[in-house]
């Protein structure tokens, strides 16, 4: 089977592109020009040049294939031009499912995110069934994958587009080469960074486990459904001890509350603006999301897809590893 993975060269899209060569599938991959290679060095795949926003390129990237995982997304928690965020994960997300329309496309996973669903306020685990507005969106990011699912559910109900949504959590793990806000607190921590936490929590997810999910969707999950691909619920000093173990390191006993870093996320933004910089790792979006504890359950997943995530450890462990091996901090 031709399978089309969108996003192949990040940190997702690249253990979703290295679970369906072991599958067995034949894979070609979407790629900018401008993406860096590196996670798809060690795999046979056929890449294709393209950008989600090119309509055109979508299209010729879908020719001759049977399945699709559009996993590519604009993941920035502080932007300064927002439009360019609608465009890939909107805009980017329409031009998919439309191409596969249009070419026959048997079935399509799409990667949404659990950033679309409302969180308890209680900090329960909530589960698909957790509907959210738009209004409920905190920044550019969530209201962008919130209006992103809406665009494919309609697709779905009014063309019959043969879609599958998967909503991993926090994917933590090997090959987070950017890397991901989380996988910036995991490097900050393992560098010594990380002298005070934020009282919040986190669903921790291998990204392997989150591949596995996609390809269990594709096989199992009804067209028009959604499946949270999560994995253990963590609070953020339990994740941070557990890091500081891994590297040696005394954990952070200083615990703050998101407010207390508001004014410090202002001076940061304005920086960034200033410097015309397209990342600010410290941003208000940011701080609002950790008002909430963001845990889930993947109940659903696990009993319609077999979907079985592995312990927090592993995933906590093998990004360590990852990090210290390719040279994001020292080695322990």
């Amino acid at each position: 089977m031709r399978v089309l993975v969108t996003g192949a060269t990040g940190f997702v899209g690249s253990a979703v592109a290295k679970q369906a060569v072991k599958n067995g599938y034949s894979v070609r991959c979407l790629v900018r020009s401008s993406s860096p290679l590196d996670n798809l060095k060690d795999l046979d795949v056929e890449t294709v040049h393209g950008d989600l926003t090119d309509a055109d390129a979508v299209a010729r990237a879908m020719d001759g294939i049977e399945v699709v995982f559009h996993v590519a997304a604009d993941y920035r928690l502080f932007v300064r031009d927002p439009n360019q965020m609608y465009a890939a994960n909107v805009g980017g997300a329409r031009h998919v499912v439309l191409a596969a329309l249009k070419a026959g496309v048997e079935r399509v996973v799409y990667t949404s995110s659990v950033c679309t669903l409302r969180l308890d306020p209680a900090g329960n685990p909530v589960d698909e069934t957790s509907k959210a507005t738009l209004a409920d969106m905190i920044g550019h990011y969530k209201r962008s994958k919130f209006l992103a699912e809406r665009e494919v559910d309609r697709l779905v109900r009014e063309h019959c587009a043969p879609v599958v949504t998967v909503s991993p959590s926090t994917p933590i793990g090997p090959r987070d080469i950017k890397p991901t806000p989380t996988g910036a607190i995991i490097v900050d921590t393992l560098q010594g960074k990380m002298p005070a936490y934020v009282d919040t929590g986190l669903n921790v997810v291998h990204v392997d486990d989150v591949a596995k999910g996609h390809l269990l969707a594709l096989e199992r999950g009804r067209v028009g459904e959604r499946y949270i691909l999560g994995g253990d619920d963590m609070m953020l000093c339990e994740i941070l001890s557990e890091i500081c173990r891994l590297g040696d390191l005394r954990p952070p006993t200083w615990r703050l509350s998101p407010n207390m870093l508001m004014p410090l996320a202002y001076v940061c933004e304005t920086v960034a603006r200033l410097r015309r910089q397209n990342e600010c790792r410290i941003n208000r979006d940011g701080l609002r999301m950790a008002k909430k504890k963001m845990f889930f359950s993947s109940r659903k997943a696990q009993d319609e897809l077999g979907y079985t995530p592995g312990p927090a450890h592993k995933a906590l462990v093998d990004a360590a590893q990852w990090f210290q091996k390719n040279g994001y901090c020292p080695l322990s």
